[in-house]
């Protein structure tokens, strides 16, 4: 597996976000420094010059590092008749021979000598995301494609280079993939509940979501007796 680009953007205008948005992701060479950023609302991107706007839903300890796989834009380029460059989703990262939708929640990677990343939840598309493809129905489209990439956690800093290694270095014994979470927080909720098999790796958010459907579960069940 291998680290293909490593991608950074800059805040720029953007209709569906007024604030501006650095969705708009393009590799860059060189060593970038990757560092947990700080928890959400405060921390923006683990890289470091690379631009969060929206720190409210976006950045942040859990959502530190974005991942895609080129095997999945190159999906899409079929798809949709055009060309994607590393980057064009946003992700951070641009992957080779990573399978991230079976990723499986806690998983860890190294990438270069130093850094150790942990999977933490699948990407849930957004308004500025269809803005940026500018495709009608992206988000919907998106949805249905089920190959979300992945946001990672940084557990060890370091530098990382387009070009470097990706080691897969640990592989909880759970099942909770991203490809599983996704549908969880999308179109089948009743999966939820399974989420919570995925212990304190799990991205807390996600967590607080799961545990309120299995509250909601047992609320229905007493009321059913």
């Amino acid at each position: 597996m291998q680290l293909l680009t490593v991608n950074m953007g800059q805040a720029r205008p953007c209709e569906a976000a007024r604030a501006g948005t650095g969705i708009d992701k393009r590799p860059v060479d060189g060593p970038v420094a990757v560092a947990a950023p700080g928890p959400k609302g405060v921390g923006a991107s683990g890289l470091a010059g690379d631009a969060v706007v929206n720190t409210r839903h976006h950045g942040g300890n859990d959502q530190a590092v974005y991942a895609y796989a080129r095997e999945d834009l190159d999906d899409w380029e079929r798809e949709l008749g055009r060309a994607l460059a590393n980057g064009a989703f946003g992700e951070n990262l641009t992957t080779s021979g990573a399978d991230l939708t079976g990723a499986r929640i806690g998983e860890r990677w190294r990438i270069g000598p130093r850094l150790l990343l942990e999977v933490t939840s699948p990407r849930i598309p957004c308004r500025t995301f269809q803005e940026r493809l500018g495709e009608p129905g992206w988000i919907k489209r998106f949805t249905r494609a089920a190959a979300p990439g992945a946001y990672l956690r940084v557990l060890e800093a370091g530098e990382i280079r387009s070009g470097d290694a990706l080691r897969l270095v640990h592989r909880p014994d759970h099942e909770v993939t991203i490809a599983l979470m996704f549908r969880a927080l999308t179109t089948q909720p009743e999966l939820l509940p399974r989420l919570l098999e995925a212990g304190e790796a799990l991205h807390p958010e996600a967590r607080a979501k799961a545990l309120k459907r299995v509250e909601r579960m047992k609320q229905v069940g007493r009321a059913g007796n």
